[in-house]
């Protein structure tokens, strides 16, 4: 059985047979989704000290860690 965190691995994103960010990937190009990734970071940033605090950041830095990711392939 697969664990879930809402981190890196949000069973929300994953309930089907692929992950959300791979089908956006083939779907709207890596170009579309680097921007994705720096806006939902800065999202994640900006909201918080009013919404999930350090589970916010950890978050942001999962997505700028995937435009990282993105940029150096």
């Amino acid at each position: 059985m697969k664990e879930f965190d809402n981190v890196n691995n949000s069973k929300h994103y994953t309930e089907g047979n692929f992950e959300c960010i791979d089908v956006m990937l083939e779907t709207q190009g890596k170009q579309t989704v680097m921007s994705f990734c720096i806006c939902n970071a800065f999202k994640y940033i900006y909201r918080a000290s009013r919404k999930n605090g350090i589970e916010d950041i950890m978050k942001a830095k999962w997505y700028l860690d995937k435009f990282i990711e993105l940029n150096n392939e």
